[in-house]
């Protein structure tokens, strides 16, 4: 045997060993996001009162977000939702984060939406303790997402911005399409989806879903 054919056989060894093993999955945890609001500093002010700072009732997975102890009521052309949590800490914008069910229960038309894109979304009225204000976009459905550290995205061969699919396995199995990634380095590795997403797929808080492509 030459050199030649030595080296092409150490490569074909070491090709079957490597198809022999079981490939790694790439996981990631999904939570369930339900109706909840982002409120402005000016909004929280004027719903709460003058320097009114929200406060943290409980820290959510990712860095520095929390759901806050404060409830507003957001009422729509067609309805009110009476009890809906904000979450902090406050925003640019004020963000109101529904269901397409949530959305047709108080009138508006369900807009899917990536956070922070509310140019040409319905607007809504908000109801707090100190005072009521009504804005004229920022509402939406938010599209399901992922957020990823830029050592997560390397790690599973992904970039900012692309979208991928998301298997979800077992009773009422599912593959989420049109699922996008966020990437920066202040993220933890977490898939949001809705309370309707989560309902059609049996879906709960921790599951784990399989990136597929």
């Amino acid at each position: 045997m030459n050199e030649q054919q030595l080296v092409e056989t150490i490569v074909k060894e070491v090709m079957a060993q490597l198809k022999d093993q079981p490939q790694q999955k790439r996981e990631v945890i999904c939570n369930v996001s339900a109706r909840h609001i982002h409120l402005s500093q000016a909004h929280v002010e004027a719903l709460f009162g003058e320097g009114y700072q929200l406060t943290v009732m409980k820290d959510l997975m990712q860095p520095g977000q929390y759901a806050a102890n404060e409830i507003v009521a957001v009422i729509g052309p067609k309805g009110t939702f009476p009890k809906v949590r904000v979450l902090g800490p406050a925003r640019g914008d004020t963000q109101l984060e529904i269901s397409a069910t949530d959305a047709r229960t108080i009138g508006v038309q369900p807009v899917v939406r990536m956070s922070g894109k509310i140019e040409g979304t319905p607007g809504f009225t908000i109801q707090g303790p100190k005072g009521s204000v009504t804005v004229d976009k920022g509402a939406i459905v938010a599209a399901r997402h992922i957020h990823a550290t830029p050592a997560d995205a390397e790690r599973l061969g992904v970039k900012d911005g692309q979208v991928v699919r998301v298997r979800k396995s077992g009773t009422r199995a599912l593959t989420f399409d049109d699922v996008v990634f966020r990437v920066h380095p202040n993220f933890a590795l977490e898939m949001h989806i809705d309370t309707d997403e989560a309902n059609a797929a049996s879906v709960k808080d921790g599951d784990m879903l399989e990136i597929i492509g």
